[in-house]
């Protein structure tokens, strides 16, 4: 899994997100128990899968919160 820009996670559809978040959250759990049973070949890629999950979250908490502004949102009465 290369680099994803958080510009690149943007552009992703919600669904697309969630599928990525999976992903990572997998491959962050086979790191973790590799790097408790030998040694990893990269220990940053614990890090960056960490920190991956986290924009992916934001992400998601962002759009929710705009979804849950605009439904709340008054319409301005009519003149």
């Amino acid at each position: 899994m290369g680099r994803i820009k958080a510009s690149e996670l943007r552009e992703m559809s919600d669904d697309q997100l969630l599928l990525t978040l999976k992903e990572t959250s997998e491959s962050l759990f086979r790191l973790r128990i590799q790097a408790a049973t030998e040694r990893l070949d990269a220990p940053s890629e614990l890090h960056r899968h960490r920190r991956l999950i986290a924009q992916i979250k934001t992400i998601l908490t962002e759009r929710e919160r705009q979804r849950a502004s605009a439904q709340t949102e008054p319409t301005a009465p009519a003149p």
